[in-house]
């Protein structure tokens, strides 16, 4: 029924005006005298026709055709119709009722007035004599128009309203069939969406259960894998330097593991949209990381006094500079020499990365991946973009240079020692983990009363804590 439905919404109308003028042609096909242009009834008709087509798409043109065919007719312009060609006026009706079955209410509300309008304007050149007195439906009084309204008039506009208020009823039943199955649907699509949210939200609790027994799970493993590796390398120092090097890298990536997880885990979600990300302050273990794997020979410098930058800024510059870093990585191969500076002293900050171009050996061995255009660049200048920002990236000479600027609004008036200090006591508290329990921390607290307090805030346990790293 709907699909029907929508089919005569727009087409319905047309139909209508082309089956409303074939029947009448084929009604008065005798009696036309010498043919269609000279039969009274032709510009009458072909009016009602017009209102009728446009009554869906142009409801107040259909309006204004049918208002023009009877001033037309009321002021002498359109001759009047003879008796058998009253019933034309029916086309009004049949407009009316498109237009209370597809426009909106206002609109509807002022074809209803119009029409009201139009059957006193009938009504009364039907039976002045004047017009027409009559024309044979009613017997003629001879008394004028007053008697003859008193006697006729009623009768007459009761005809009118009756086949208007059918034509009506029929185009209100339709929208309100309509209307009936549009709130049907939308129940369906309410009930549907009620249980995929029901089912959503059963896997969500599901998925933090999990979540939070896997936390504290890894949160007591890595917290103790990271103490004993500690524990065991300042307890041990006579053992040979690769193992003390070992020890130091096992501690050093369990802390990692430990926080990266946490960021991970805390931030279970379908969406990711609140997913802890990484701030500047990462930038420093990300560089000491590439050292000590031996990955990249990155000199990282940093001038002028750190300024505190939003959140969308920090993970901006922290994504420009790990794209950085494996890019050189990538193209310029193990031990590749970096520079890094971090430039504080003017409007914003400025970040410097330059590394050596890849020799011709390396591009040979690449086999030509180097022209092909990958998304790290395009998503580096898109980044700095949405920070307010902008980059300048290419070759330099012998390096490959990236220039990336960050404005800041006002300074803060805190010294760099304080914010070194913050930045210090930000880190030691994502270290420690959240849910490892009192005997992960007691078992912490001996080892640092141990080893003189540098478990946590040795410098050699947090690379970011070192000089020339960007305050966060």
């Amino acid at each position: 029924m709907q699909p029907l439905l929508k089919v005569l919404r727009q087409w319905g109308a047309p139909a209508a005006a082309v089956i409303f003028f074939m029947l009448w042609c084929v009604g008065e096909a005798g009696r036309m005298g010498m043919g269609m242009p000279q039969w009274t009834g032709t510009i009458p008709l072909a009016t009602m026709s017009m209102a009728i087509a446009v009554a869906v798409w142009k409801p107040f043109l259909s309006l204004a055709l049918t208002a023009g065919l009877i001033l037309g007719q009321l002021f002498s312009v359109v001759p009047p119709m003879e008796a058998n060609h009253w019933a034309i006026y029916i086309g009004s009706f049949i407009s009316l009722a498109f237009i209370l079955w597809t426009a909106p209410t206002r609109t509807r509300l002022v074809a209803a007035g119009a029409n009201a309008l139009f059957i006193g304007l009938m009504t009364f050149m039907m039976l002045s004599w004047r017009y027409s007195g009559g024309v044979g439906w009613f017997m003629p009084t001879y008394m004028g128009d007053r008697v003859t309204f008193r006697y006729y008039g009623w009768q007459l506009s009761a005809v009118f309203l009756v086949i208007a208020g059918s034509c009506g009823a029929v185009g209100l039943l339709l929208a309100l069939f309509e209307e009936r199955g549009n709130l049907f649907r939308a129940r369906n699509l309410a009930q549907t969406m009620l249980k995929e949210t029901e089912v959503d939200l059963i896997v969500e609790q599901e998925r933090t259960r999990i979540a939070r027994d896997l936390h504290d799970v890894l949160a007591h493993s890595l917290a103790v894998i990271a103490a004993q590796a500690d524990g065991t390398r300042y307890l041990s120092k006579d053992q040979p330097e690769a193992v003390l090097n070992a020890l130091e890298n096992i501690a050093v990536s369990a802390r990692s593991a430990l926080v990266d997880a946490q960021r991970v885990i805390e931030g279970v979600h379908d969406d990711g949209m609140v997913t802890p990300q990484p701030r500047l302050s990462d930038v420093g273990p990300l560089v000491e990381r590439m050292k000590k794997q031996g990955s990249l020979a990155v000199e990282q410098t940093q001038s002028g006094d750190p300024v505190e930058l939003t959140a969308g800024q920090q993970v901006a510059l922290f994504r420009i500079v790990q794209e950085c870093l494996t890019n050189a990585l990538k193209h310029g191969g193990r031990g590749t020499a970096v520079r890094l500076h971090f430039d504080w002293s003017g409007p914003g900050l400025a970040v410097n990365v330059a590394s050596a171009l890849p020799t011709d050996n390396a591009r040979t061995a690449a086999g030509g991946a180097q022209e092909r255009v990958g998304r790290g660049l395009p998503g580096m200048r898109e980044r700095a973009h949405l920070a307010g920002g902008w980059i300048t990236m290419g070759p330099d000479g012998e390096q490959f240079r990236v220039t990336v600027f960050i404005p800041y609004g006002k300074r803060s008036d805190d010294s760099s020692q304080q914010q070194n200090l913050e930045v210090r006591a930000g880190l030691a508290a994502r270290v420690a983990p959240k849910a490892a329990g009192d005997s992960i921390a007691v078992e912490q607290e001996e080892y640092v009363e141990e080893t003189g307090g540098a478990l946590v805030g040795s410098p050699s346990s947090s690379p970011s804590l070192q000089e020339g790293t960007p305050g966060a």
